[in-house]
């Protein structure tokens, strides 16, 4: 029969026998599976309500928490709490706090001065102003929230409560401002509690009441507003009267399958708890979920008597019927499929399984003469041709590979030489470095970093003593890497060059004899547009003995520090070799015994760092040198490289780097013979 009737046939005629037998079982089964199903949609319509609430709350709420966080952690609400009497600082506040007035969903905003306890308010009731409220003290009761705020350990809470001296009932966003870990105060906004409640937790849907409580089971928020714990986001500990959804449990053993669920829904975010108790003496169906991001659990009440879970009047006819004579309509498929179908089907598998794992002699029942045997016998002639492809396919690659090994012996003897290329020019150019000379003149009144971005780079420092002082700077050829490295040995001899014809004293005249040298050296006209040849200079020449010393620069700038104030003297706006040239000029500058001077590339201006990727950047370089001025010049450049690192994370570095730092506790003196041009190699 199995050759004549076909799958199909075979199907058909399972399918019928199979309904005959289930006609009699069917209606019996059917009232008790109703019952199951009803309470099966219960749960899953309480479980679907409670996360779609979650999303409706956790969208706005989500978003007016984080602008609280960006209020909060703004650079000018700290400067103005670290100096509220400051009248600049205070109008650039509160400039600044209209703006994100304008983005809270509330149109209010708050902040507390914790020095004094003023308590600042602007909301959408009146014109905005920038004098206290009232003040905060820890004798008064109505004030406890914010003390019990300051002194918990986490960085912002949300409470519910109503403001008795402001006459608000609002939900507050409530985020701490600190500095270096010293309070300041809190800051942040709040929404209206009758348009949340409005928004989020009134529904007109017979038979579901949704609440928000926090860990402890207090009630943050109810559709009536009587049930509210107020002012309990700020407690260490829930008073006794204030509103639990415990309380309104009937036993102790269901607060304690309560408790049980809004643990676990705690441990699985996105997940709905359910579970069946007796609330108020009436029974209901909770369904609990919790919302990480504001640490609250959504709690649904369904009441399974009034919620238009199944409707009688035509699901019992029809839904159970149709359920019913679906499930036996399977299962009498299900053995006919399994028995005529399935079972030949698990013998093709098997012999698939063989020909993944290399075996290709065909074991298929390729005799029969249905649609198994026909698919038996295609499966047969595949396996053939899979078997001659794959030891074709296996021959190429043998070919192949032998190619790629012998190409990577290639490309890594190749490999191999470069890197010793780039080990020898490194040697070669740390080795024109002046750090000896610097050693032997200027000791511990000197350090210097020096961090090429590749194994040789286009920075390099000078310096040349004299009978007479001190020459010393920093050198930035364009590019870095090999062109770099070329760059500096043609910098290093046309700056040798231009010292011994106009002297070390003359900062400028050696930037104007460079700048000279390099257009006749390197003629722009023969060179691609592409190829950048400017330089970056800093020189500063000391005398022995001298009050102030001599600088010159070329797009790069002198840094002088004592900790307290900078001082920042700028070299000339354009670089040595750039198109348009211009003449540099020397600068007097004052020489402070004890004050730090730096010059610096702008390898560490530019590095790329921080969340956004940003350059590290003047303003924080600066702050960088007046915060390290007065420690030893040594650690001061294991700060600043400890700082960059930090600064860079994961980012690449993306140029050289050079910094020259220098200071005199005394006027500065000759030390040993008098150097030559030579002394500086």
């Amino acid at each position: 029969m199995a050759h004549r009737w076909g799958l199909r046939g075979q199907s058909t005629l399972t399918l019928l026998m199979a309904c005959l037998l289930a006609l009699i079982p069917a209606l019996l089964i059917g009232w008790q599976a109703l019952d199951d199903v009803r309470h099966h949609f219960a749960t899953r319509y309480a479980e679907q309500y409670t996360l779609l609430h979650m999303q409706r709350i956790l969208a706005p709420v989500s978003r007016e928490l984080a602008l609280s966080r960006r209020f909060a952690d703004s650079v000018v609400t700290r400067e103005w709490l670290t100096a509220p009497d400051d009248a600049e600082k205070r109008d650039r506040f509160f400039r600044e706090a209209e703006g994100f007035r304008d983005q809270f969903s509330g149109d209010a905003y708050f902040v507390i001065d914790h020095a004094s306890g003023d308590y600042y308010y602007n909301g959408d009731d009146a014109e905005p102003s920038r004098g206290a409220r009232y003040r905060l003290t820890t004798d008064d009761p109505q004030d406890a929230w914010y003390f019990d705020t300051m002194d918990s350990a986490a960085s912002y809470n949300i409470n519910v409560n109503v403001d008795a001296k402001l006459e608000l009932a609002k939900v507050w966003f409530n985020v701490k401002v600190t500095e270096d870990g010293r309070p300041l105060g809190l800051a942040g906004g709040g929404l209206d509690l009758s348009r949340f409640l409005d928004d989020f937790l009134r529904d007109d849907t017979p038979g579901l009441t949704p609440m928000i409580v926090d860990p402890r089971g207090a009630i943050q928020a109810h559709p009536d507003r009587r049930r509210v714990a107020l002012s309990s986001g700020a407690r260490e500990a829930l008073a006794g009267d204030a509103p639990r959804l415990q309380a309104m449990l009937d036993d102790a053993a269901q607060r304690a399958r309560l408790g049980d669920a809004m643990l676990e829904a705690r441990r699985r975010p996105g997940e709905v708890e359910t579970l069946e108790v007796s609330l108020e003496g009436q029974p209901r169906l909770l369904a609990v979920g919790y919302i990480p991001e504001l640490q609250w659990l959504l709690v649904s009440t369904l009441d399974l008597e009034s919620a238009p879970v199944l409707d009688g009047r035509w699901l019992w006819p029809l839904v159970g019927g149709l359920a019913l004579i679906l499930a036996v309509l399977m299962a009498g498929a299900a053995y006919g499929i399994d028995h005529f179908i399935l079972g030949p089907l698990r013998r093709l598998q098997l012999s698939a399984r063989a020909i993944a794992d290399g075996d290709y002699a065909s074991r298929l029942p390729t005799d029969r003469g249905d649609e198994i045997g026909e698919l038996s016998r295609a499966f047969a002639h595949m396996a053939r041709q899979v078997e001659r492809h794959t030891q074709e396919l296996e021959d190429k690659v043998r070919h192949r590979t032998r190619a790629l090994e012998a190409t990577n012996a290639e490309m890594a003897a190749a490999r191999r030489q470069i890197d010793a290329s780039l080990e020898y020019a490194s040697i070669i150019q740390r080795a024109i470095l002046p750090s000896r000379q610097l050693q032997a003149h200027l000791a511990d009144h000197h350090a210097v970093l020096w961090r090429p971005r590749d194994q040789v780079g286009g920075d390099f420092y000078v310096f040349r003593a004299t009978e007479a002082g001190y020459l010393m700077g920093v050198i930035d050829c364009a590019g870095h890497g090999v062109p770099g490295s070329l760059m500096t040995m043609l910098a290093r001899a046309i700056i040798d060059h231009a010292i011994l014809k106009v002297g070390a004293d003359d900062p400028a005249a050696i930037l104007n004899e460079t700048d000279r040298q390099n257009r006749e050296t390197l003629h722009r006209e023969s060179l691609p547009a592409s190829i950048a040849t400017n330089m970056d200079v800093g020189l500063v020449w000391v005398a022995h003995g001298a009050e102030r010393l001599t600088f010159a620069g070329a797009k790069m700038s002198l840094y002088a520090s004592d900790g307290e104030r900078l001082e920042v003297q700028p070299g000339g706006k354009r670089a040595l070799g750039q198109k348009r040239a211009m003449t540099y000029e020397n600068h007097a500058v004052p020489l402070h015994r004890g004050w730090t001077y730096s010059l610096c590339s702008d390898g560490f201006l530019d590095q790329a760092g921080g969340e956004h990727g940003f350059g590290f950047g003047n303003s924080r370089f600066e702050a960088m040198l007046r915060r390290h001025a007065t420690a030893p010049l040594p650690e001061q450049i294991a700060a600043f490289e400890a700082e960059l690192d930090a600064y860079r994370g994961d980012h690449p570095q993306r140029d050289d780097i050079t910094l020259l730092c220098f200071r005199f506790d005394a006027a500065p003196q000759a030390r040993g013979p008098s150097v030559d041009a030579a002394a500086s190699t």
